[in-house]
């Protein structure tokens, strides 16, 4: 959580709200590993499809990003900005369009890029995905 809170104080928000909710993803065992190494151990693993054994399932990570989006649809009329990991944004990406947690395997995430979620005329929309 802290490159995140600073990623916010750096991009002009000093006193930014802090949720676990955005927290990363506990990977259990798998904690420290590099995804090369995961794959060595566990050739087909996913963390959306898998989850992380002695960590978190995807089911409690799906569940997480659900609750955030709760959290933030919370707050009323207006927008909120979230700087969190790249696992736990694209879950919250997949739950916002009611997709299943595999979908967030598909949802490619670079570092410091943009996305944008939004209601759109017929329901919940990625309206930006991944951008710089």
């Amino acid at each position: 959580m802290q490159r995140a809170r600073r990623t916010a104080e750096l991009a002009g928000f000093a006193d930014p709200q802090v949720t676990p909710l955005l927290r990363e993803a506990d990977y259990g065992r798998y904690e420290g590993l590099t995804s090369q190494q995961i794959h060595q151990q566990d050739p087909g693993w996913e963390l959306y499809k898998d989850g992380s054994p002695g960590g978190e399932t995807s089911a409690q990570i799906y569940a997480r990003a659900e609750r955030f989006i709760e959290l933030a649809s919370s707050r009323g009329e207006g927008r909120v900005l979230a700087f969190a990991h790249g696992h736990i944004l694209r879950a919250v990406g997949a739950a916002w369009i009611h997709a299943d947690i595999t979908v967030a395997t598909g949802l490619w995430l670079d570092v410091a890029t943009l996305c944008m979620l939004r209601d759109g005329e017929r329901g919940q929309v990625i309206a930006l995905w991944n951008a710089s």
